[in-house]
């Protein structure tokens, strides 16, 4: 090294600072040189791919656990149901809400496919860029309204006809009128709510989301109870508590739209049918999700009556509803995952996709070997809780029944979670050939042959068996675009 009057060799690492010799003093401070060197001499604990990597990994679980808390919330309020109109109406009362859960599943899957295939585009349009992606709310609101009109009309003139065709006979359907009535008129609220919380988790919001479904789901328990016995409403007011209760979400995740942290908004707009089957496109997973069990419970009902009568349906009614919850969990996994994979997708991140669908399909596995364990242990006291009758042949049909059903609930999972990776990617064609397969074709082809062989046994077959053979098409989807 020499002096700045022969020409200063500045010293380029911490220990040559600590050794700049006393003559040089006075041309080079070593103080000033010993803080600009100890400044810059710092060695990296994550490079910037590391810590963004890190942070992301993070974030799923932050979207998965309040999803899925927001779904368990959501079905808690059919099992209230499902609980409190056994108590009051016995076993008639549990088959013709379970004769109406089609309808219900109709309802969800049109709202959910409009909502949820919106609320990805909208985060795949804002990722890139694009400025149509704020007019995806107000198009997908304003379409939840125009499709809502002929369920409410359903529900005004011909309640008892719906009923009938869902295969109430002349007791069920005096029993199921009221209840069929006011839900289907309650539509627009039921289908806009999917809106609300879509894009509410997708707007970096999915803890206001979840608190909207757990309050709302809560609202619904609470006045199932009150309006059905000291107020003495009996169906009338189990359909009241659960028509009403979205309409309480929509208001909760209005605390987010009137925030300033709210990127969402509602403009008024001619209702756009190309955006419309765009989004479409993206929301047959969540379509099917929700149409699966209106289509299983329709194919199961018709079936079953074929088979025992009302008894047996009233069976499936428990396994359903209770179905219901494990559905809403892997769903729930599936809808966490969507805002970050689809955003891992429209910037390229192809390594980071890979490391959201492995880490939520073990969340999946995980999740199904609990489930699956804790009803097969509980299967006589979950059975007992919603047979007030306590009718043996119920319970004959539906403890066994139930052990066998959730068995599926293995493969479904990680089906569920596969096909919400494969939406949230933008590949739909696969992703709805996974859940085409899985809530329509195999499970309708299973629920009509087994029981030929097998008789009720093979009802409650059908479900593992199609979710099985699913599971493969979801392995050759997810291969398939990874090449």
């Amino acid at each position: 090294m020499q002096g700045a009057s022969g020409g200063c060799e500045c010293p380029e690492t911490f220990p040559e600072v600590l050794s700049y010799r006393k003559e040089y003093t006075a041309d080079y401070p070593p103080v000033s040189l010993i803080k600009q060197r100890a400044a810059i001499w710092q060695p990296p604990i994550f490079d910037k791919k590391q810590e963004e990597t890190f942070v992301k990994k993070k974030s799923l679980y932050q979207y998965i656990a309040p999803n899925i808390l927001a779904m368990v919330g959501m079905s808690c309020y059919i099992l209230a149901d499902t609980f409190f109109i056994a108590t009051s109406q016995g076993t008639n009362g549990i088959t013709a809400l379970n004769l109406a859960l089609p309808i219900y599943g109709l309802i969800f899957a049109i709202g959910s496919m409009i909502g949820t295939g919106s609320a990805i585009r909208y985060t795949l349009a804002k990722a890139t860029g694009q400025q149509e992606a704020k007019k995806y709310f107000s198009n997908a609101l304003i379409w939840d309204a125009i499709v809502s009109v002929i369920f409410i009309a359903a529900g005004l003139f011909f309640p008892g006809q719906v009923m009938r065709v869902m295969g109430a006979d002349a007791v069920i359907e005096a029993i199921g009128i009221p209840y069929i009535r006011i839900v289907l008129c309650f539509t627009p609220f039921f289908m806009m709510n999917y809106a609300f919380t879509a894009f509410v988790r997708n707007d970096n919001a999915p803890h206001i989301a979840m608190a909207a479904t757990l309050l709302s789901s809560l609202f619904n328990i609470v006045f199932d109870y009150v309006f059905m016995f000291p107020l003495g409403m009996g169906m009338t007011g189990a359909a009241l508590a659960t028509a009403v209760s979205p309409i309480v979400s929509i208001l909760i995740c209005m605390v987010h739209y009137l925030s300033p942290k709210s990127s969402v908004s509602f403009h008024f707009m001619v209702p756009s049918v190309k955006m419309l089957i765009s989004s479409c496109s993206l929301g047959v997973v969540a379509f099917v999700g929700e149409i699966a069990s209106a289509v299983t419970t329709m194919v199961f009902n018709f079936v079953l009556l074929g088979l025992d009568g009302n008894t047996a349906v009233a069976a499936y009614g428990v396994i359903a509803n209770t179905a219901l919850v494990g559905t809403a969990i892997f769903n729930g996994v599936s809808q966490g995952l969507q805002p970050l994979a689809s955003e891992a997708h429209a910037r390229g991140e192809e390594h980071e996709k890979h490391q959201i669908l492995v880490k939520s399909i073990v969340t999946g596995i995980a999740l199904a070997i609990v489930l699956i364990a804790g009803v097969c242990f509980f299967a006589a006291d979950i059975t007992s809780a919603f047979n007030s009758e306590q009718s043996a042949q119920l319970a004959a049909y539906a403890i066994p029944g139930i052990r066998i059903y959730f068995i599926g609930f293995f493969a479904a999972g990680i089906n569920i979670i596969c096909a919400g990776f494969l939406s949230a990617t933008d590949h739909a064609k696969e992703s709805s050939i996974v859940a085409i397969s899985r809530g329509i074709i195999a499970i309708i082809i299973f629920a009509l042959v087994l029981p030929t062989f097998l008789g009720i046994t093979g009802v409650w077959l059908a479900f593992p068996a199609a979710e099985a053979v699913t599971l493969l098409l979801a392995i050759v989807m997810i291969k398939k675009i990874s090449k």
